[in-house]
């Protein structure tokens, strides 16, 4: 099986692990991408989902690494290729002044992202009418796996000794979206000014599209180097139906949004993160996307996870055969209109672990 297979198989079906200590600890509950471990396939560091319900039925099963960190991959007890897990990071060792650990304020995502929700809440999230119903924000912090609000000058420390101790290459921060016009731009700034000032490390800010535009010189100001708005669905009945709240701010806000912020911050530094699989079609994805390319924004498409705990925990994965059907043509799409995930700054597009997308990519440069 090729690399872009195993990878879309497992990120679908996600896998069942012989020995669920292997490979550092699986993030639970919180913004974003989750319930999943970091895994090495070929030359790649994917994020597989593990404590999700299709997980948990898997066909895949990794079995216990061998003396060398490999662990083969079988499905019904023929060998499907081998994988490697990363090492815990050893900033997560450390704790600031206060006592909070280093892991409470920034993760490690792949093998060299830094990763943090800088916010732990959201205005949408106080209500399950509005709240975007795949959305697991609040879970990690009633766990006590993190805390509310990462200042700028813990952020800073963090990211200063992720850079130093482990080697990290660039950092993404999202955030819950408060109250307010700037939709989460403002703590962007905050964050990002104090980070760059403490180490050199490319940074992609993500939240909703400010009701100002002039918001994106203010992040890129303050050195955000790229720049995330999530449209996550791309027709108005889905983005209405699993994210009544912020399915407010309609498709033509988002799109005069990103137009602005493209001239801004150039041509494929700035993405927008898709779902597939919450009920919008290939089509509709691909001419999206296409969209998006035209204007210099980069899609990247990602399998939705259904997160435990979340409305939507029991909706179905997509299946591997309808990512494809997505990502192929889709890796052709960005190439032709001059982006890559090799060419952005920082972020979730560069990054490319939760998709199969930027593998796809390399393989048509090849």
């Amino acid at each position: 099986m090729s690399e872009a297979a195993l990878i879309n198989e497992l990120q679908t079906h996600g896998m069942r692990l012989v020995d669920p200590t292997v490979g550092m600890a699986g993030r639970r509950g919180g913004a974003g991408p989750t319930d999943h471990k970091a895994v090495t396939i070929g030359g790649s560091t994917v994020m597989v989902p593990v404590h999700t319900a299709p997980a948990f039925d898997s066909p895949y099963v990794v079995q216990a690494p061998d003396a060398d960190g490999m662990a083969e991959v079988t499905k019904a007890g023929v060998s499907m290729g081998k994988v490697k897990f990363p090492v815990r990071p050893r900033f997560y060792d450390l704790k600031t002044a206060e006592g909070i650990e280093y892991h409470k304020i920034a993760t490690l995502h792949s093998k060299n992202v830094l990763a943090t929700t800088v916010l732990q809440d959201c205005i949408r999230y106080a209500s399950r009418k509005k709240t975007c119903q795949f959305c697991s924000i609040g879970q990690s912090l009633a766990a006590g796996r993190t805390i509310a609000h990462k200042s700028p000058a813990q952020l800073a420390e963090v990211a200063k000794a992720a850079v130093e101790l482990d080697g990290v290459k660039h950092m993404v921060m999202t955030t819950g979206t408060p109250a307010g016009k700037d939709r989460g731009a403002k703590v962007m700034v905050d964050s990002a000014t104090a980070i760059k000032a403490a180490v050199d490390l490319p940074i992609q800010g993500q939240c909703e599209p400010p009701e100002d535009d002039i918001w994106h010189e203010h992040m890129f100001n303050a050195g955000i180097d790229s720049l995330g708005m999530h449209l996550e669905a791309v027709t108005p009945e889905v983005r209405a139906r699993v994210m009544p709240g912020k399915a407010t701010i309609g498709l033509e806000k988002y799109f005069d949004s990103f137009k602005a912020a493209v001239k801004v911050f150039g041509r494929g530094q700035v993405s927008t993160y898709i779902l597939a699989g919450l009920g919008d079609t290939s089509e509709a994805i691909l001419k999206t996307s296409q969209e998006l390319c035209k204007i210099g924004v980069y899609p990247f498409v990602v399998p939705f996870v259904p997160v435990s705990g979340t409305p939507m925990e029991s909706h179905p994965a997509p299946d591997a055969d309808f990512m494809a059907s997505i990502l192929e043509p889709l890796s052709r799409m960005i190439l032709r209109a001059g982006m890559s995930a090799e060419t952005a700054k920082a972020g979730c597009a560069k990054c490319g672990a939760c998709s199969a997308l930027s593998v796809y990519e390399k393989l048509r440069v090849s």
